[in-house]
């Protein structure tokens, strides 16, 4: 497939004739970087098109049904053949809910394919500050419900997590109801859990290092246990890891978890201590999460992202990713493939 590679345009230009007849947006990202101008200021914005490397759809009909629909569009720069591109284009930014009517115009045009769509200013794109759920988001699986496995509960445990993910229930006294039932599990199975059932997402390890080689600092923050995020930070390569720790008598389980518990107040928490300590701003931050407890650092981050989420987080999150590996995370920051790390 044929590249082009571009200039990207400055973060605002003077042309006001962009089209203002596309009411929608896409949250802190863009109303931390929207001017303190007149309503007119027209910003230099660009949209990515994502889709999963296991599966490639994109192709130059896509790319040109999208440049269509777009206002002033520049020319498209491709990130990984096939798989990734962005279109830079300038737009009369008047709200922060002018974005949302891009991104479903361009989801019009991608119609039933499986291709992901971010939105966002082209400035502070590259972020500083990495902030990422663990379970469902850096691995496949959620702990508790595999560890309930070993305790013949996984049913009942896992339809709790479901609905405590969605939303429906508060996070801590679900958490400390499922932790309850694990009482006098031998501590042993965490190790057994990790060896034989916990798997990576893919494209995580080139998400996090990529991060980290161009001078982010990256943290997995977890509503699960210490147990699991040590040895999955040191796989994937996070420099620090927070969670929730479990009483441990004995060698088993005591069916208590350690207060205070690490949920949505905490993750938020983290992500404001952690911005406020390297001195940064909203906007140098990403998030990524897919459950109901990760939603307040989602919507407080520069860019925050629902990967592969619960349908309120998705609907709630600036950018949300329902195809692509992590590696989405990193096209959507403007890393070409040949800058991934691992």
């Amino acid at each position: 497939m044929e590249s082009a590679l571009t200039t990207t345009p400055p973060v605002f230009c003077a042309n006001s004739s962009a089209r203002a007849d596309l009411p929608l947006a896409v949250g802190p990202a863009i109303s931390t970087a929207l001017p303190k101008l007149s309503e007119f200021a027209c910003m230099s914005l660009v949209a990515t098109l994502i889709c999963n490397p296991a599966n490639p759809a994109l192709d130059t009909t896509i790319v040109d049904g999208a440049l269509a629909v777009l206002p002033s569009p520049g020319t498209a720069q491709w990130l990984f053949d096939e798989v990734a591109v962005d279109i830079p284009f300038d737009y009369q930014v008047k709200s922060p809910d002018d974005i949302k009517a891009i991104e479903t115009r361009l989801q019009a045009a991608r119609g039933d394919l499986p291709i992901d769509i971010v939105v966002q200013p082209v400035a502070v794109r590259r972020k500083k500050l990495f902030l990422a759920d663990m379970d469902s988001t850096m691995i496949g699986q959620e702990c508790i419900d595999e560890l309930a496995d070993f305790a013949g509960l996984k049913a009942h445990v896992a339809g709790i997590t479901e609905r405590a993910m969605r939303g429906e229930i508060e996070f801590e006294p679900a958490l400390r109801e499922r932790v309850a039932l694990l009482k006098d599990l031998p501590v042993g199975v965490v190790d057994e859990v990790l060896a034989k059932r916990i798997t990576p997402t893919p494209g995580g390890r080139e998400l996090v290092m990529t991060m980290r080689a161009n001078g982010a600092y990256t943290c997995l923050i977890s509503g699960g246990f210490t147990l699991f995020t040590n040895a999955v930070a040191a796989m994937i390569g996070f420099q620090e890891n927070r969670a929730n720790q479990l009483g441990i008598e004995n060698g088993k389980l005591t069916g208590e978890v350690i207060e205070p518990i690490v949920g949505r107040a905490a993750k938020l928490s983290t992500l404001i201590e952690l911005t406020e300590s390297f001195d940064l701003d909203d906007i140098d931050t990403l998030v990524t999460g897919d459950g109901a407890n990760d939603l307040g650092m989602i919507q407080a981050a520069g860019l925050g992202v629902a990967y592969h989420a619960k349908p309120a987080v998705a609907a709630a999150a600036a950018a949300r990713i329902d195809y692509g590996d992590l590696t989405a995370l990193l096209y959507a920051q403007g890393y070409r493939r040949d800058e991934f790390a691992d």
